[in-house]
């Protein structure tokens, strides 16, 4: 695993508090991760998410994951948590416009901490955003803790690739990323493991590179106005933005940047 000292909770807040979390709004729509909708399908098919089942999306941002599984895997009931109010107050808003607040709730708190009763869900979701937890030991912890004997632990997560990043890519990625750290398929699994879990899948999805060429193609192509409109028309930070980007599709583009799949059953 690869780790940064200087990158915290309070970082990543700010991010989706401000136009750095609208920017990647703009990019990828509600569902804020690589592969949208047809990534959620997957997971849930992959994991065996469906009819009746009640599940906890840790690190929900604004829900769009949940109102997915809920529409069209009828999964029962969700509970999101996750520690940025604007996004919490973003994904209430959004569940009740699509009337589904009945069957979708949302806990503003430390994932890690979630407050949650233990042995209370069928699964435990995330997609994409564990990366942004500093202790991700503690977080899985708190996935076991919660899902029930037999039940299902389904997550995608920005990984660190077989090919590996040098020390010093990967600060300038962890920094640019707000990621306190990054794991990897191995680190996960071990960890998992350490939680009372059996490993059903663990494995690179393909998805990264072409997704990254994808976003910087929407913004020289067609979004270029909306993203300056978010900056503040800040040209400047728009091009370091790019540069930021081209770098990610570099490491992409090596294997040195994954979207990992998991999914583990409690044992």
């Amino acid at each position: 695993m690869k780790s940064v000292t200087d990158v915290g909770l309070a970082d990543v807040t700010t991010v989706y508090s401000g136009p750095e979390g609208d920017l990647w709004e703009l990019l990828m729509g509600h569902q804020i991760h690589i592969g949208g909708f047809k990534s959620t399908m997957d997971l849930a098919e992959r994991a065996g998410v469906g009819t009746g089942m009640h599940g906890v999306d840790l690190c929900c941002c604004n829900g769009a994951g949940m109102r997915c599984l809920v529409r069209f895997r009828d999964v029962a009931g969700m509970t999101g948590v996750d520690a940025t109010a604007t996004v919490v107050d973003r994904g209430r808003a959004r569940c009740h416009e699509e009337g589904l607040d009945a069957r979708i709730r949302f806990v503003l708190a430390d994932v890690c901490n979630s407050g949650l009763p233990a042995a209370s869900a069928d699964f435990v979701w995330g997609e994409d955003a564990w990366c942004y937890v500093t202790d991700k030991a503690k977080l899985v912890a708190e996935a076991a803790r919660i899902v029930k004997p037999g039940g299902v632990i389904a997550f995608t997560d920005w990984i660190e690739g077989p090919a590996g990043l040098s020390d010093a890519e990967a600060a300038r990625l962890l920094l640019f990323m707000k990621f306190p750290s990054v794991q990897d398929l191995d680190g996960y699994s071990a960890i998992l493991r350490r939680n009372g879990c059996t490993v059903l899948t663990a494995e690179d999805t393909g998805r990264f590179a072409p997704h990254v060429d994808l976003y910087m193609n929407m913004v020289d192509m067609q979004l270029t106005y909306d993203a300056m409109r978010i900056l503040g028309f800040n040209m400047a930070m728009l091009e370091a933005v790019s540069t930021d980007f081209a770098f990610l599709r570099d490491l992409a583009h090596a294997g040195k940047i994954a979207q990992g799949r998991f999914i583990a059953r409690r044992g």
